[in-house]
């Protein structure tokens, strides 16, 4: 370990030891600060444990390093991010706060996604500074395992089956939060847990864990997946299974001696194993395992533990755009292929649904219905379902559609997965180097912006995302339904339903 020696820097004492930060404009921050002990070793492939802590001051200066992960530096949507350096030692969190004293300030976690194969607390995406400062919050992100390291299902020695290690190493997280949050000035009982797309199902899966008291009390799901179950254990052992021919091993014994670049570098292998075109597949899957998953992460939200946390759930309107739009295996996607994918979702009804989609967008090509149809498929209709449970049962709930279609690309993506990110934090000069953000008007696009983090802000330190400069943002009920639609007018939205009201095949 190093530590620090700039005595002018901001100390704090945690459960595990004196950490010393940096002081980055009128902010605090503390970086690469350990909530958990190395997943490295015999511990590779099982739960997340308590850090045995430290002696002398830990330097909390620079992040720690990023799971390990395959890095696509060409990215035609989100472009390169430089990640490196990348070890199984990953195990840390970072902190943004106003003042390291009693306040009590409200307090964002911020769980990233990337389909649970990539992404970091490092990423300058994900700075807590925006949110820090324009909200007076003290603001965490975590690093968690990915890809094989954190979503294998693999047994122990002695037969166990460990699962889902990736959220007992968010659980960790949180329970770090809960212990030590006080010192950073944050108010350990009023946490809001953020994410998006594999971060907002962390988050519902997260909501499912209250036994040791309440880990947070508000949740943003930014474009969760809810259509996309878990795993059983027997659908995550064979799993396994395929990795295992993938990566050339002959069991598991084998695979604890490998060094992570083999184990990630066969990651591209099982995504090709398990892809199926027009479905957006990843190649690993979180669990129902009974033990650290007991239930569908929605149904968290519904009936479980977190039935009375506050809820901002929503997505963007062409959320597919991000896997289809610009792949090359769908360049000349032609109708007789959508129409064959659209059968695995509505059957005899393919056709009809086809039509449907198609004449909600004028002049819609068959890579367009391709778009909308798994848009609604996995995100739009299951929120909006969703939406209409909680409102059933009387909890609070509010909705939004990012609809601001990005001109990048001739404007083949239209608002895709991810686009509303710079908007929500509110920091496009972090996101620079992504394709997706070019050419649009910072007029509009800066507006948008402060209406975005204004309301998440407001949501997060009260629950009601609610301020002067937006309409009135309502809870969604089942007499107006309303949803909060963010585009070059803001404007809330009653009534709201997918292209085709048609039934999934069973």
């Amino acid at each position: 370990m190093v530590f620090a020696q700039d005595r002018t820097a901001p100390v704090v004492n945690t459960r595990s030891g004196p950490i010393r930060g940096v002081v980055e404009g009128d902010l605090a921050v503390f970086k690469g600060v350990p909530y958990a002990a190395p997943p490295v070793g015999p511990l590779r492939w099982r739960p997340a444990q308590p850090h045995p802590g430290w002696s002398g001051t830990l330097d909390a200066t620079t992040y720690g390093p990023s799971s390990p992960q395959a890095v696509r530096e060409a990215d035609p949507i989100l472009g390169g991010h430089g990640l490196p350096p990348f070890d199984e030692d990953c195990l840390t969190l970072n902190v943004w706060t106003p003042g390291t004293d009693d306040a009590r300030r409200p307090v964002l976690v911020w769980i990233h996604g990337g389909a649970f194969i990539s992404g970091s607390g490092a990423m300058p995406n994900y700075s807590g500074e925006t949110f820090a400062r324009d909200g007076d919050l003290v603001v965490v992100n975590l690093n968690y395992r990915l890809g094989p390291l954190g979503l294998l299902s693999c047994a122990s020695d002695d037969g166990t089956e460990h699962h889902n290690v990736w959220l007992t190493d968010q659980l960790a997280g949180l329970r770090w939060v809960r212990e030590n949050i006080t010192a950073f000035g944050g108010d350990p009982d009023n946490v809001t847990v953020a994410g998006q797309s594999a971060g907002a199902l962390s988050t519902a899966a997260l909501a499912g864990h209250g036994g040791d008291g309440r880990l947070f009390h508000r949740a943003i799901l930014q474009s969760i997946p809810l259509a996309m179950p878990l795993d059983t254990p027997a659908e995550a052992l064979a799993r396994t299974a395929a990795y295992l021919d993938v990566v050339s091993a002959k069991d598991v014994d084998e695979l604890r001696t490998m060094p992570w670049p083999r184990l990630v570098g066969a990651t591209a292998g099982l995504l090709t194993a398990t892809a199926e075109w027009g479905h957006w597949t990843t190649p690993f899957m979180p669990v129902l395992d009974g033990v650290t998953a007991t239930r569908q992460p929605v149904e968290n939200l519904l009936d479980g533990p977190g039935a009375d946390i506050d809820v901002l759930i929503g997505w963007t309107a062409e959320e597919s755009a991000f896997a289809f739009a610009l792949g090359e295996a769908y360049a000349s996607t032609t109708k007789e292929q959508v129409l064959r994918r659209a059968r695995d979702s509505f059957g005899d009804g393919a056709a009809e649904a086809y039509v449907a989609y198609e004449s909600a967008r004028p002049g819609a090509r068959p890579i367009d219905v391709l778009v909308d149809l798994t848009t609604d498929e996995l995100f739009r209709k299951p929120t909006l379902a969703f939406a209409e449970a909680r409102a059933a049962r009387g909890r609070p709930v509010r909705t939004y559609e990012f609809a601001l279609p990005t001109p990048a690309h001739d404007g083949r993506l239209g608002a895709p997965h991810c686009l509303d990110l710079p908007f929500v934090f509110d920091n496009f000069g972090a996101w620079s180097h992504a394709p997706f953000l070019a050419g649009m008007d910072t007029g509009i696009r800066n507006g948008l912006a402060r209406t975005m983090h204004r309301a998440w802000i407001s949501f997060i330190r009260t629950g009601d995302p609610n301020h002067p400069a937006m309409p009135r943002w309502d809870r969604y009920d089942r007499q107006s339904r309303t949803t909060m639609r963010f585009d070059t007018v803001t404007t809330a939205v009653s009534h709201l339903t997918p292209h085709w009201r048609g039934n999934l095949a069973t």
